[in-house]
């Protein structure tokens, strides 16, 4: 009996192993906020070596071991990995869409997977039509880099009942497109292009649509804290999810882009109450989303 439960023990042991390994994860600097990001991914992958190291720490990527699960967390990463083809497969974090065609265009190398930060736009024009069920015609500015975002917003939109209104915006500084946009639209949906949405334009571009009491969604959940009415995001649990199933997988199953599943729903109360509309109930919202996500 000690003997087959030994022979039986030493059949099993491999199983065990299969999935443990060597799981680096990338980024400019070091930071209190990476620190916290990799402590949560090592506690729920106790049978992974986790570590972080700067780009500055690492040599090409073509000279790291192959088994290597490479996590991406930032720009600076991205471009360091993108150096060279050789090297092990990579899970790319913190890229929006717009980001990622500004770095690398059309191209989609088979040993990237790109995880996206920006919310779907699908998801954040279901949250328009849940928060504004009157409203029809969707504001967008676009820029150079997310031009492209337009087909898919519209084919997005049409199931909805709603129309996009795009509008080209290539001078943030010149508020004429801005407000001729906000004239032709019941509200505005912004898109994470941080050439149309930072620190720079957003009082602007708020005060300009709240001027003609009409509520902004998105682009981020940065900006509802802002004073955009609210966005779709996913936060650090739904990115560890994501990653924990992911690194479970060969990179060969790894997929090429992938919004995360989970999401929650920000709303700014404030705002709502200053626009004449109910209480945002983020829950509910979520949920709300959730029955319309497209099945796996």
């Amino acid at each position: 009996m000690r003997r087959l439960l030994g022979l039986l023990l030493l059949c099993l042991w491999p199983l065990g192993s299969l999935s443990a390994g060597e799981v680096l994860l990338v980024g400019a600097e070091d930071q209190p906020g990476i620190r916290s990001f990799v402590a949560a991914l090592d506690a729920r992958r106790s049978h992974d070596q986790v570590r972080f190291q700067t780009v500055a720490e690492l040599p090409r990527p073509g000279q790291l071991k192959a088994d290597i699960r490479l996590v991406l967390l930032d720009g600076v990463a991205l471009d360091w990995r993108m150096t060279e083809a050789a090297g092990p497969p990579a899970l790319a974090l913190r890229v929006s869409r717009v980001q990622a065609e500004q770095r690398l265009g059309k191209a989609r190398p088979v040993f990237l997977s790109l995880l996206w930060s920006d919310p779907p736009p699908a998801r954040q024009l279901r949250l328009t039509r849940y928060l504004l069920p009157q409203a029809r015609r969707v504001g967008v500015l676009y820029g150079e880099h997310s031009r492209f975002l337009l087909d898919e917003l519209r084919l997005a939109a049409s199931p909805l009942g709603l129309e996009i209104v795009a509008q080209d915006w290539p001078d943030p500084r010149d508020s004429r497109p801005l407000q001729h946009l906000l004239g032709s639209s019941d509200v505005l949906l912004g898109i994470d292009d941080p050439h149309l949405y930072n620190s720079t334009t957003a009082k602007n571009v708020l005060l300009s649509s709240y001027g003609r009491q009409m509520a902004l969604i998105g682009p981020s959940a940065g900006f509802v804290r802002a004073g955009a009415l609210a966005s779709t995001y996913s936060d650090q649990d739904d990115w560890l999810t994501v990653l924990d199933r992911l690194l479970d997988q060969a990179p060969a199953h790894w997929p090429r882009s992938l919004y995360p599943e989970h999401f929650g729903v920000s709303g700014n109360q404030q705002v709502a109450r200053a626009l004449g509309l109910e209480p945002i109930d983020p829950k509910a919202a979520a949920l709300a989303l959730a029955e319309g996500e497209p099945t796996p």
